[in-house]
């Protein structure tokens, strides 16, 4: 909390970093629509826009954007600067695509299957890719985002714990890919990714929302007035690693009963492997097969892991009041019914009063944003630390 005023400086500081955060989300905008989005008059607009194209943070624009009235073009972010290839890595696939320096994608979505045993083998897989698209734009100068399945510090850039992989160890990803190739490395978990995307690249996005993603693990992200929430050890977002049964399955963490055990994909997997009597998991295909033939021991297990999630999420609706929580991740695509047994674990839920007419009621809905636009979502931790967020 502020215990000071602002003065004028530090006043139009404020409006430069609001005009910047809504360049960066809507990439050109007009002088009006500024306005209209700032609450503040035109000539207060023209000077502030006049100051960030004197320090070449926007351009000006002879494109139109209405034809309506006296028009004077628009305004964008510069399209020189510094190259941008997301990531999303996990050991056994990595996710990419290429942005330029208004975090437009300049190539298409990418998937790589990889078969990594070490962290070196790793490391070579994104250095191959990043030297694919260095070889394609070589006059560019081009940094890297990535999203890391797992526990993740962001501060110093180190994959401390990666679930599925061979290796145990942390890797020192930042410090060790800045220094083989000489770029900027950004890195964070894989669900702040979704919550970044979500936070730029949906125009309907609240100050306060969460993201689940419920896939090979259950993983989190929540924003609380504008700002992603890591917490002072970066370990904001466990959703996965709430117990709801002590005597439950022992978890990768070392606990028993945590949500993952119950309702990730991986927990379902290792299910079927029991149900089938067999030394290997159905993949997570043939599980959606069998869910969609109606196989009643697959119907089940959904249903109990839904429930199971909907539960934790009403523990956590009750701490912090967030009403607006996207679900992403491959369990999405058990559908609409998987969702509303999901939702109505936390109808009950005594403050969510939905009957009134000016209701903020939970809303619970699948992301809308395609998996391009989910991995640029890494790319905005570079835009977040120049708007000092």
């Amino acid at each position: 909390m502020l215990n000071t005023g602002l003065n004028n400086q530090q006043v139009r500081q404020r409006n430069k970093q609001l005009f910047m955060r809504l360049m960066w989300r809507h990439k050109r905008l007009s002088k009006s629509r500024l306005s209209q989005l700032t609450g503040l008059s035109i000539p207060a607009a023209s000077k502030i826009l006049q100051e960030l194209v004197d320090e070449g943070r926007v351009w000006h624009s002879c494109i139109k954007l209405s034809n309506r009235g006296q028009n004077s073009g628009s305004f964008q972010l510069p399209d020189v600067g510094d190259w941008t290839l997301c990531m999303n890595i996990t050991p056994t696939r990595i996710e990419s695509v290429i942005a330029d320096a208004r975090l437009v994608a300049q190539g298409a979505y990418q998937h790589f299957a990889i078969e990594v045993a070490e962290p070196e083998a790793l490391l070579n897989e994104i250095e191959k890719i990043w030297q694919q698209q260095r070889k394609r734009w070589p006059e560019r100068t081009i940094n890297l985002a990535l999203a890391i399945h797992g526990q993740v510090d962001p501060v110093t850039g180190v994959s401390q714990h990666m679930p599925q992989a061979a290796w145990k160890k942390p890797i020192e990803l930042k410090y060790l890919l800045e220094e083989k190739l000489g770029i900027q490395v950004r890195v964070d978990n894989d669900c702040v990714m979704l919550a970044l995307a979500e936070k730029w690249l949906n125009s309907s996005h609240q100050a306060d929302f969460c993201v689940i993603n419920v896939d090979y693990g259950i993983g989190s992200s929540f924003v609380i007035n504008g700002l992603i929430y890591r917490g002072s050890l970066n370990g904001s977002g466990q959703i996965g690693h709430t117990i709801i049964d002590p005597n439950g399955a022992h978890c990768s963490c070392g606990r028993q009963g945590c949500l993952e055990t119950v309702a990730s994909l991986s927990a379902l997997k290792r299910q079927s492997r029991l149900h089938e009597q067999s030394e290997h998991s159905l993949s997570t295909a043939q599980l959606l097969r069998h869910w969609q033939a109606g196989e009643p021991w697959v119907l089940e297990w959904v249903d109990r892991a839904a429930k199971a999630i909907g539960m934790s999420l009403y523990n956590f609706l009750n701490i912090l009041n967030i009403n607006q929580i996207w679900l992403y991740g491959r369990s999405c695509a058990f559908g609409e019914s998987w969702r509303e047994t999901l939702v109505h674990q936390i109808a009950f839920n005594p403050f969510d009063q939905n009957d009134s007419p000016k209701s903020k009621a939970t809303n619970i809905q699948f992301g809308q944003l395609d998996r391009a636009s989910q991995i640029l979502g890494i790319g905005y931790l570079y835009v977040e630390s120049e708007q000092g967020i």
